[in-house]
């Protein structure tokens, strides 16, 4: 990760942060304060905050800014600090990009427009306009999975050759060929994150820069340790703690985002399980399933394997 007053570069491990709730589904501030402290002692190289992870779409906009004010004042700008900022209405994501809290974020994460399904010249068009309107540097976010619509290569290098507030993606389409086309067909000072931490490790041995992450909120240190491991081209070292989350990749995502994470979480005392409807915990097998891993990999010595 590097950033410059030109321009920002984001790489290594970012982690979608997860927001923590307390029984009565009020927000709990001091665990998110906790938890972000968590993440920059552990070694992530920027935040990513009201992603998809975060719930965000059950979350008022009172409630958003003060997420926004917490974390960055926790962070107190020692790690670049992105925020979603999405909408299926071009003009929606504009006003809000004008309204939200900018104190301490460096850059803005903009999703596909959802349900409405545009084709490749509506999506081009929306993030231009975007792009000219917006007081901070542009995170593209294509996640087809979610938005019913999947921004193709041609243009993504056309919103990066045109757009020079648009600086890099979160490609979390899952097809590993469309990001390779992407990452050696942007321009120079574009980066490419993986948003998908099941391929991470693939992706970035073909040169995408880091990951946007969901397991990271409850393994920050080790999955980070493998996100630096690959920089280093220790490929070696990176793939075993890339085999040793497999089992925990599935499950993390088996009832839905982020309730596996969430699980996972609880079992290692970082915050109480409670997520908004429409969401809900993890459900039985895959609940007894998460905590008999969890409560596996803390007694194996897994976590310090991680680290050696």
């Amino acid at each position: 990760m590097s950033r410059t007053k030109e321009r920002l570069y984001l790489r290594g491990l970012g982690t979608a942060l997860v927001t923590p709730f307390k029984q009565d589904k009020s927000v709990d501030y001091d665990v998110l304060e906790r938890l972000v402290e968590r993440q920059i002692v552990s070694g992530a190289d920027f935040l990513v905050v009201l992603g998809t992870t975060a719930e965000t779409p059950t979350l008022s906009e009172e409630e958003q800014d003060r997420i926004i004010h917490t974390c960055a004042k926790v962070n107190n700008g020692r790690v670049p600090m992105v925020v979603g900022v999405s909408h299926n209405g071009t003009l929606r994501v504009i006003d809000r990009l004008r309204s939200m809290p900018r104190d301490g974020v460096d850059a803005v994460l903009v999703v596909c427009p959802y349900y409405n399904k545009p084709s490749q010249e509506g999506l081009y068009q929306h993030f231009r306009a975007v792009s000219e309107a917006s007081p901070l540097p542009i995170v593209l976010y294509n996640v087809p999975a979610r938005t019913s619509v999947n921004m193709l290569p041609a243009t993504t290098i056309r919103l990066a050759n045109n757009c020079p507030n648009i600086i890099g993606i979160k490609e979390a389409s899952g097809i590993v060929g469309q990001i390779d086309a992407v990452s050696k067909q942007r321009p120079k000072g574009f980066f490419v994150l993986a948003g998908d931490d099941t391929i991470t490790f693939p992706l970035m041995t073909m040169g995408v820069d880091g990951v946007i992450s969901v397991i990271g909120n409850a393994f920050p240190r080790e999955f980070g340790r493998m996100v630096h491991l690959i920089e280093e081209k220790q490929y070696d070292k990176a793939l075993k703690i890339h085999h040793f989350f497999k089992e925990l990749f599935t499950l993390l995502f088996i009832d839905g985002n982020p309730a596996g994470v969430k699980c996972a979480m609880a079992e290692l005392g970082l915050l109480d399980e409670n997520l908004r409807l429409p969401l809900v915990e993890m459900q039985s097998p895959n609940r007894e399933a998460m905590i008999q891993l969890i409560s596996d990999m803390r007694s194996d010595n897994f976590l310090n394997e991680c680290m050696e």
